[in-house]
């Protein structure tokens, strides 16, 4: 069984009147009867140009958003039939990583405090037990020694705990939001368009370092990007997405090496580099 089983997932945005057509509305079909499995411990390459629907699918597999029609299962649990309690339990191992990390964090809190948060939030530690917790600058040392172990794995010193998001770099906040998503050492993580917001040189190392994460934590990833040669590198598989269905899925190989579909080949004829970046 697949960790994430998504099944025929569709969601139907009704759009607004237009100037030429007042009065007049119609529905778009962002993601639009999606099947899909993704197994434990593999990363799931979700490619297309902006618009597909890829970052519509990501939070639809969440639940962030509700979809018209589908299903989603994970490690066996129907996420649209839980209920609100059960569907907070089954979050402690579902995460996300944006596209903006600068937007991802509360400009007004402390390092600490927001990678903490999940914590305090959940009621979880190694142990399992529930922590007593205070606010902000009284904290428990467990929580206090998880941060401080979260930030070493992501790069970062423990001297940052103390700091605000704007005293950081674009990928440096990144790291940051990259740790708040492993507080609760999750199963799963939708990394969705993580280093398009970063130059390249740094979104190579954020790509490196999310490839060493998952080596070490045992993560399950869907990467959601617009560039082929990363999904390329850090992929199992790829899936094309295009007008918000899937149109080609399969390794990583037969996607750059034996393209199907037009769109899949126009996509690697787009990003001729693909064929230097190695794996």
């Amino acid at each position: 069984m697949a960790l994430v089983e998504v099944r025929n997932l569709t969601k139907v945005f009704a759009s607004s009147a237009s100037l030429l057509q007042p009065g007049s509305k119609h529905e778009v079909r962002a993601v639009d009867a999606v099947s899909l499995d993704i197994e434990a411990g593999e990363t799931v390459g979700l490619v297309g140009e902006s618009g597909s629907g890829k970052s519509t699918l990501g939070r639809l597999i969440l639940r962030l958003i509700e979809p018209t029609a589908g299903s989603v299962r994970f490690d066996g649990h129907d996420l649209l039939a839980a209920s609100s309690r059960k569907l907070r339990q089954l979050r402690r191992h579902m995460q996300i990583i944006f596209q903006d990390p600068f937007s991802s964090l509360d400009p007004r809190m402390r390092v600490e405090d927001l990678i903490a948060e999940p914590l305090i939030v959940h009621k979880n530690n190694r142990e399992g037990t529930t922590p007593k917790v205070v606010r902000s600058g009284n904290k428990n040392s467990q929580i206090e020694s998880q941060v401080s172990d979260l930030l070493r794995a992501v790069g970062l010193d423990s001297s940052a705990m103390r700091r605000y998001p704007h005293e950081f770099s674009g990928g440096q906040r990144q790291r940051i939001v990259i740790a708040r998503a492993l507080a609760l050492r999750p199963k799963f993580i939708v990394c969705d368009e993580p280093v398009s917001a970063l130059d390249v040189s740094v979104g190579a190392q954020i790509v490196n370092l999310l490839a060493q994460l998952q080596r070490d934590f045992g993560l399950t990833y869907l990467f959601i990007s617009h560039s082929m040669p990363v999904v390329r590198y850090l992929s199992t598989r790829i899936a094309v997405m295009y007008r918000g269905k899937i149109v080609e899925i399969n390794s990583t190989d037969e996607i750059t090496g034996d393209p199907k579909h037009p769109y899949t080949r126009s996509l690697l004829e787009a990003t001729p580099e693909v064929d230097t970046v190695d794996r």
